[in-house]
């Protein structure tokens, strides 16, 4: 598939300020098989005590007395699922074991899709990066009166489009309808020109949506599912409320509730934004997804577009003050199309989260090692995210450092006993080797994925 033709000039990390100078997009051609790596570069070798049980064991911890209702986590390494597995219930009303099936709400981990569809479509010739939003939405206006006209596709996938922070959310979150909304932007105050700053956005990232019908004449969700979810054989992903409510198995929002968890219906606030929000998937599913994005699935995804998807236009710096594994780790931080990109001490990492009322979750890609990790969850804690660091640090061979608030020693404890209980399970399992339905203790493994 070429794209090479679908834009003129090459994209450019702008320097570490909240304000940059607008740079034409454009789709730079890069070979090999590990995108964002030099032609002819093979990704380094995961750290020699990179150990996939003691991640699994450490999850099970993290699910152990309701801590968290439920999880999922998967990992992800040479186009192989180390493992990919279910922790805890998907529900304290009516508790079931979550498993590698089970779905959940991916809030704003939903940005890369919309930003793989419309690369999609960018390399089949319907669309350009640089394509002009108001030829598909010629009603579309702005407070400044020649906003509109200069608003692009790749402005609005990077969060580029002059509005206020969130504009709008506090509205999406009372019931207010998306196509009103759209209309209001003539009366949101600008920050700045259009493509001038970053400014996260749901309501005016989901612009691409009209575009993409505007484009196909194919509904959104109906573009990504023909040209992401079937491809790629994530039989278990959907957009929606309905999606999500459709599923055999699905993971209840849960919301604090005196000294421990309630379940609540999902609310169908922010899949009215459905390209900023609107994705619902397994852990089998985000396998898959994330073994695509690291470039093993050439026949969906092809190099090209992933380094142009994953190169970042305007720099985040903020991102590097969010948290403290960023504080302590994020030396660079930009956002691409749909995708946040870091600098990891010293690493790139292509990283997006996500959190909506009872769900949040994290996937992070490290190129350099090939390797992917996604963590999703059902409940409103903060306490998982210190997983994906740890496996981060560990990939790359750090020194030390407790991310994650469990007991070691009882994560050594639960190792030895998961080992103990499967005859057939290693006591340390290392890349190359996959995840088995007994090696987890109470986590339910996805089958295996062949390398592409």
């Amino acid at each position: 598939m070429a794209v090479g033709t679908a834009a003129q000039s090459e994209l450019a990390w702008q320097p570490s300020t909240d304000v940059q100078v607008k740079a034409a997009p454009a789709v730079p051609v890069v070979a090999g098989p590990a995108p964002m790596l030099p032609p002819g570069t093979t990704p380094m070798p995961l750290a020699t005590d990179f150990d996939v049980a003691r991640f699994e064991a450490m999850a099970q911890m993290v699910v152990a007395n309701q801590r968290v209702p439920g999880l999922a986590m998967a990992i992800v390494h040479k186009g192989e699922v180390l493992s990919a597995r279910g922790y805890g219930i998907t529900d304290v009303s009516a508790a079931e074991p979550v498993d590698a099936h089970t779905v959940f709400r991916l809030a704003s981990l939903s940005k890369p899709f919309a930003g793989t569809v419309t690369g999609l479509l960018v390399a089949e010739g319907s669309l350009r990066w640089d394509s002009n939003v108001a030829d598909f939405m010629p009603a579309l206006r702005f407070s400044n009166p020649e906003a509109a006209g200069k608003l692009t596709v790749a402005d609005v996938l990077s969060h580029r489009v002059g509005l206020g922070r969130n504009t709008y959310d506090r509205d999406i979150e009372r019931n207010a309808d998306y196509r009103t909304l759209v209309q209001r932007f003539a009366d949101a105050p600008m920050t700045c020109d259009v493509g001038e700053c970053y400014s996260y956005q749901n309501v005016a990232f989901s612009l691409v949506g009209d575009v993409v019908f505007a484009a196909t004449g194919q509904f959104f969700s109906e573009a990504v599912a023909g040209r992401i979810f079937k491809p790629l054989g994530m039989n278990d992903a959907s957009y929606g409320l309905e999606g999500i409510q459709a599923s055999p198995r699905w993971a209840r929002p849960h919301v604090r509730a005196g000294g421990g968890w309630r379940s609540l219906t999902p609310k169908p606030t922010y899949y009215r934004v459905a390209p900023a929000a609107g994705v619902n998937a397994s852990i089998s599913d985000m396998a898959q997804w994330l073994i695509a994005q690291s470039g093993r699935r050439p026949d969906v995804l092809p190099a090209p577009l992933l380094a142009t998807l994953q190169q970042p236009l305007v720099s985040t710096p903020r991102e590097m003050r969010t948290s403290s594994w960023r504080r302590e780790r994020v030396n660079e931080a930009g956002y691409a199309l749909g995708w946040r990109v870091y600098e990891y001490a010293g690493h790139r990492v292509v990283f997006h989260a996500g959190a909506v009322q009872g769900y949040r979750g994290l996937m992070a890609l490290m190129p350099e090692r090939d390797l992917g990790v996604v963590v999703l969850w059902n409940g409103e804690s903060s306490l998982p995210t210190g997983l994906l660091p740890t496996i981060l640090d560990s990939a790359i061979g750090l020194g030390p450092r407790q991310w994650l608030d469990v007991d070691l020693e009882e994560v050594d404890e639960l190792l030895l006993a998961n080992a103990a209980a499967d005859s057939d399970a290693m006591p340390t399992r290392r890349a190359g080797t996959t995840s088995t339905a007994g090696s987890g203790g109470s986590g339910a493994a996805a089958s295996t994925a062949k390398p592409q």
